[in-house]
């Protein structure tokens, strides 16, 4: 059942590499069929996912490499399955928005299957070899989905990107390594190493921190967390608009995910000393990556800034390590990859359509008659929704974090809140100057924007009303994982030999 989100992107691009005579539109239809469809599989997995077991559910283990203790080990829990929807969704929408008459067609669609394959393979592997192998799959085709059909500083913004995730792949493999190496397990299964982590509990506290610091880079390069990001807007203001909204919807969730897995879930001891560092972390984060987007006059950097500084709220969460703020963390997983994919979307429409993304040329937009006036008032409603206004997901997603992390860190906390309010200014700044006043000359009769390209901004609108109103739907499916994530981390510090630290 889950090996599915796995074979059948690859089993996808082989049809589109050797099918004869393949058209652009030929290609597309393929690749949107074929993840169309395993984003409709996930849906109905959802529906067969029961909420209040916190284990393991759909497993799937086959012995692979055993010398290596590598298994062919997939499972399905609270944490995985919302990302799983994720990146099913926003791959479909990457697909869909890609121009029809797109150059070297079959290349980029089995560069997207390979990716959307790598993602959800990472998402559900529960050996850590298994999962680093998935993480790294997405690497070289990501590099040449932005070196190929990406903007004119290409080359450095892909080879940037390429290099930072390099030595993330290298810290992680160093750390697991590490761990199986010192505990002397027998294989690399998460259930062996986590089902006492007492193997890691009962390392020396020092080496806990040492292991737990490769983990905690090289998760925060993928996340990114400052001084680690400087990739993250070069490769997405280079990147075409499909890739961005890949890139920052579901990619960056790869960081984020590990470093729960891995670092909140096997180092409890180790991430009870930390967590103040880490809510320190976070708080720099936020603030540095809301300053930075608001001196932006580039409508597409100022987006990847703010994705820096929503990154923290989630590292922010992680230090507090309560079920509550656990809980939001996933939640503001999801929320920023339907918030963020709706704005790339949105921006990447104003440039084609008008050429342009710059702040002091745009102005007007919202114009009725010869502007945007669907595409601002999504943009509108987008930002309203990254600025946490009531009714939609970004603030039920910010205001568990905050909720569940402000007993704990009550300065860092408040001082995470202050970027929400930068998060309103820089936002404020693009829709005054982009979508309102008088229509700029430069801009004037705007080609008509397609239902093609309205389609899928309206769909990720639709979804974060929803999800607002209703965030049940996808608070359930993750609340017994975390509480019992937190319950298990709790026990394994308890009974560490290195700590009398309660997690």
């Amino acid at each position: 059942m889950l090996s599915v989100f796995i074979w059948i992107p690859l089993l996808a691009a082989l049809l589109i590499g050797f099918w004869p005579e393949l058209t652009a539109k030929q290609s597309r239809q393929i690749a949107f069929i074929f993840v169309g469809g395993l984003f409709v599989w996930s849906i109905i997995l959802a529906r067969l996912f029961n909420p209040d077991i916190p284990d393991l559910q759909m497993s799937e283990f086959i012995p692979w490499i055993e010398p290596l203790g590598l298994n062919y080990y997939l499972g399905l829990d609270g944490l995985s399955l919302p990302l799983i929807i994720l990146n099913g969704l926003l791959t479909s929408i990457a697909i869909w928005s890609t121009e029809t008459n797109i150059s070297r067609h079959r290349l980029y669609y089995i560069l997207i299957l390979l990716i959307a394959s790598g993602i959800a393979g990472t998402f559900l592997a529960q050996n850590l070899l298994l999962f680093l192998l998935f993480y790294e799959v997405e690497l070289i085709p990501l590099y040449l989905l932005i070196a190929i059909w990406g903007g004119k500083r290409r080359g450095y913004a892909a080879t940037k990107f390429l290099i930072y995730t390099a030595v993330s792949g290298i810290l992680i493999l160093a750390s697991f390594l590490g761990i199986v190496f010192l505990t002397s397990a027998s294989n690399f299964d998460l259930e062996t190493l986590g089902s006492g982590s007492l193997g890691i509990a009962a390392l020396p506290m020092t080496t806990q921190l040492i292991l737990l610091t490769g983990i905690v880079i090289g998760f925060g390069i993928k996340i990114p967390l400052v001084p680690f990001h400087t990739w993250l807007p070069d490769a997405h203001v280079e990147a075409s608009t499909p890739i961005s909204v890949l890139l920052a919807g579901v990619l960056l969730k790869l960081g984020t995910y590990g470093l729960l897995r891995f670092g909140v879930g096997l180092f409890p001891d180790a991430w009870n000393i930390v967590s103040p560092w880490m809510a320190g972390w976070a708080v720099v984060s936020v603030l540095y990556g809301a300053c930075c987007a608001i001196s932006q006059t580039d409508m597409k950097k100022m987006v990847a800034y703010s994705s820096i500084a929503h990154m923290g709220y989630i590292l922010l969460a992680f230090a507090a390590a309560t079920p509550l703020s656990l809980l939001g963390s996933i939640v503001q997983m999801v929320s920023h990859g339907l918030i963020s994919g709706l704005l790339f979307l949105l921006v990447g429409v104003v440039y084609k359509k008008s050429g342009s993304r710059d702040l002091n040329v745009l102005c007007g937009l919202l114009n009725p008659e010869r502007g945007l006036p669907l595409i601002g008032s999504l943009m509108i409603l987008a930002v309203m929704a990254s600025s946490g206004i009531p009714g939609l997901v970004g603030f039920i997603s910010e205001f568990i974090v905050f909720r569940g992390s402000i007993e704990v860190f009550p300065v860092q906390t408040l001082l995470c809140m202050v970027g929400t309010g930068l998060t309103s200014v820089y936002f404020l700044i693009m829709i005054n100057r982009v979508f309102f006043g008088r229509l700029s000359d430069w801009v004037v009769n705007l080609p008509q924007v397609q239902w093609r390209d309205r389609i899928p901004a309206i769909a990720l609108a639709i979804i974060i009303t929803i999800l607002g109103i209703q965030p049940s739907l996808m608070v359930n499916l993750t609340e017994s994982t975390t509480t019992a994530l937190v319950n298990v981390s709790a026990t394994v510090a308890e009974a560490s030999p290195t700590s009398n630290l309660k997690y």
